[in-house]
């Protein structure tokens, strides 16, 4: 695992379940396990920063899709056609 870079999210994710599976086995001795938690601490964060930035396009897109309230000049007048 010497390749430190982190290509896209389904790649992070990837890893990043694999040091999972790893790390629940106990094989491992105490160094590669920190480097392997290290690791898995670094490709979490950016699966979280990829996923909060995807709900913040999200949220603009839906926001932008969204009818707004009417304009008050074409909203109904309170007490009027209620009688």
């Amino acid at each position: 695992m010497d390749d430190t870079t982190i290509n896209d999210f389904e790649s992070a994710l990837a890893e990043l379940e694999s040091i999972v599976k790893e790390l629940e086995q106990g094989n491992l001795a105490l160094e590669q396990s920190l480097r392997l938690f290290e690791r898995g601490v670094e490709l979490s964060r950016y699966c979280h920063t990829r996923l909060d930035a995807a709900e913040r396009r999200i949220e603009v897109l839906t926001e932008q899709g969204e009818p707004g309230p009417p304009p008050a000049s074409l909203a109904p007048a309170a007490g009027k056609g209620a009688q």
